[in-house]
């Protein structure tokens, strides 16, 4: 039996925030609940009591009370929760007003700004009185094309404490990626960087947002944050709306005023990733956001207000918004923006020691990119502060595992998790009072009925198959923005079991009640109609040290389908005949015979999105000489292009 990496100490568990949880609902409702697998359970039996005691725990404030906590139809997406109730988000991320640091805004070039609990307040307030004059109220679109700075938090809660919804793109979006998105919502208010700093480099995004501004005839208000570009001028930006530079649109100070808005009450608009279409505009709800994010952060992250949280993350990823509910149980926030390997690959981790951060969140391919660089954080930082360390974006891989525990910290909460844009949150995650296993999800997050079915609709254990929920949840979209009768929303998350959640993530629950996440269902390669995820893939190619990294499709050949790998090497090596034996060799030794590539191909770069997926869809299709629609969904879409008309798969 293969051992735990990881297990928390009796005197840790019973300090955590979850611990105390699942003592108070044993008490409050004379349950028995010896561990998180028995709460998990009731959780889901009893969803009404499970989230109004996540409610009642964490302080939610209602302006007028719910009629009920749930009022629900014969089958999902049919649910109100919490029907009757007001709240405003912004409030719950303002309650605390002491001198404490709220945000540690930290910039490339090693500029540190940092503002209180309270200063944040008066910010909020300044920017939110001038915003109300310059016309946004209830329902309004506000919309951000900015790094990760304080004044992007500033204008989030401004923003929704109007009752307003929030929208945000980060600089690195191509200039048709930011029409498509924000063309679609149209915002009365635009707040955009004149400038950012990335890898070293000062980018000017002036022509960018002309460009930008041309396409939104919706806007009133321009409002110009310099940053990086301390030049920038009013008259440099042609649109008919109005234009303001930062510091001159408001003047910081007063108390903030929290407009009540219904439970469902759009919040965010986040955007599907996705390469067919333009993108899906997903309208996130103010209280399932608020409710999820408390739950996740106190309870599966064991943060509270003495501790120091950071995400590496920007703006167009739906961690920025799960990062930033840090604030609603007081803890301290550590914003970055610029290149995480910049001056050199150790840089986040000299700002974890810089900081005191106890909480760091990254990508799953950050952590392999560490490894590869050869960073051995345990010899060169002291990391004294970090207990938790999160990982998203794509699975884990098992050796990456392996690696945190030998070079990071080897006392440590490693939470690999899992959910996405579509739920703003988690359907998998940390567990501070639980063990960590190799390769895997620690547990299913509590209130979220999630199971592994085949494809006949059938719960499965120990197999791989579709990731489900089968019961509703507060963090259900509220829908697509502008979808005429729900139907590109139930055709998204509902067509491929009715009334079940299913949004394509090909999965496998395990012996220790975790979860192994084995890629996309729908990027599944199926030779001799055998289902292969292909996370198993890059799990093994990642071991050969001279492959960087690797993409995997399913390439129809002669009525069946073959694998074929395309593999970026590092500088200098060949695939040669030799290399490839050994890439099919690691593939054949660790999963089947199936797995192994019919092809293995070099190229010089891997096409991806913007929050850095690799894009297996996208590929599949240029190879087979389809379109790829929304290339600017891609970080680097010239990229396809090494993948068209390759004469190697001709035969």
């Amino acid at each position: 039996m293969n051992q735990a990496l990881w297990s928390p100490s009796p005197e840790r568990i019973a300090a955590t925030r979850m611990d105390a949880f699942r003592r108070k609902v044993a008490q409050q409702h004379g349950l028995d609940l010896p561990d998180y697998a028995a709460l998990h359970a009731w959780s889901i039996a009893e969803r009404e009591a499970f989230w109004l005691a996540i409610v009642d725990s964490f302080d939610v404030q209602f302006h007028e009370a719910p009629t009920a906590v749930l009022e629900e139809g014969p089958e999902m997406p049919d649910a109100r929760w919490f029907p009757g109730a007001t709240l405003n988000f912004a409030e719950h991320l303002l309650l605390r007003r002491d001198h404490k640091p709220a945000l540690i805004a930290v910039s490339e070039d090693e500029q540190r700004e940092v503002l209180s609990h309270a200063e944040l307040a008066a910010q909020v307030a300044g920017l939110q009185r001038a915003l109300r004059e310059a016309g946004v109220g209830v329902g309004d679109r506000v919309a951000a094309f900015m790094p990760n700075t304080w004044q992007t938090v500033v204008g989030m809660l401004a923003t929704t404490s109007l009752g307003a919804t929030w929208s945000s793109c980060s600089p690195d979006f191509g200039t048709q990626g930011v029409i498509d998105r924000f063309g679609q919502i149209e915002p009365k208010v635009l707040i955009a960087c004149a400038g950012y700093r990335y890898a070293g480099k000062v980018l000017d995004l002036t022509a960018k947002l002309n460009e930008i501004l041309a396409q939104l005839p919706s806007l009133e208000q321009l409002l110009i944050v310099p940053y990086a570009n301390g030049h920038a001028r009013r008259t440099d930006f042609q649109t008919p709306a109005r234009v303001s530079l930062w510091q001159d649109f408001f003047h910081s100070g007063g108390e903030p005023v929290f407009t009540p808005v219904p439970f469902d009450h759009p919040l965010y608009i986040l955007y599907s990733s996705g390469t067919t279409g333009v993108p899906k505009c997903i309208v996130h709800g103010t209280g399932g956001v608020l409710l999820q994010h408390l739950k996740e952060h106190c309870l599966h992250v064991d943060l509270g207000q003495d501790d120091t949280l950071f995400y590496y993350t920007t703006c167009g990823w739906m961690m920025w918004n799960w990062l930033v509910s840090g604030l609603a149980v007081g803890a301290t926030l550590v914003l970055y923006d610029g290149s995480p390997f910049h001056p050199g690959p150790e840089r986040l981790m000299d700002l974890i020691d810089a900081e005191h951060i106890s909480v760091f969140g990254t990508s799953a391919k950050y952590i392999a990119a560490l490894e590869k660089a050869n960073v051995r954080p345990r010899l060169t930082h002291s990391l004294e502060r970090l207990k938790t360390l999160l990982s998203t974006g794509s699975p884990l891989a098992h050796e990456s595992f392996d690696y945190v525990y030998r070079e990071v910290k080897p006392d440590l909460c490693l939470s690999s998790i899992s959910g996405g844009t579509d739920i703003v949150s988690c359907f998998a995650i940390g567990n501070p009072t639980a063990p960590v296993w190799r390769g895997e999800i620690q547990c299913k997050a509590l209130g979220m009925a999630v199971e592994v079915w085949d494809e006949t609709g059938k719960a499965v254990h120990g197999e791989k198959g579709e990731l489900v929920c089968v019961k509703h949840f507060p963090s259900i979209p509220v829908g697509f923005w502008n979808d005429e009768n729900d139907e590109k929303f139930h055709e998204a998350y509902f067509a491929t079991f009715p009334g079940v959640w299913a949004h394509g993530d090909y999965a496998e629950e395990t012996e220790h009640g975790g979860l192994v996440i084995h890629g996309r269902s729908d990027a599944v390669l199926n030779p001799g109609g055998v289902r292969i995820g292909t996370a198993e893939i890059y799990r093994q190619v990642e071991k050969v040290e001279q492959v960087l990294e690797s993409i995997a499709i399913g390439q129809d050949w002669q009525g069946d389908v073959r694998v074929v790998l395309f593999v970026r090497l590092r500088d200098g090596v060949e695939l040669d005949e030799t290399l490839q034996e050994r890439i099919r060799q690691t593939i054949r030794s660790n999963t089947t015979p199936r797995h192994v590539p019919a092809k293995i191909l070099a190229v010089t770069d891997i096409p991806r999105t913007i929050s850095g997926k690799i894009v297996e869809l996208a590929v599949r299709n240029v190879v087979h000489g389809r379109p790829v629609k929304n290339t600017d969904a891609l970080a680097n879409p010239q990229a396809l292009e090494l993948f068209r008309d390759r004469k190697e798969l001709e035969s």
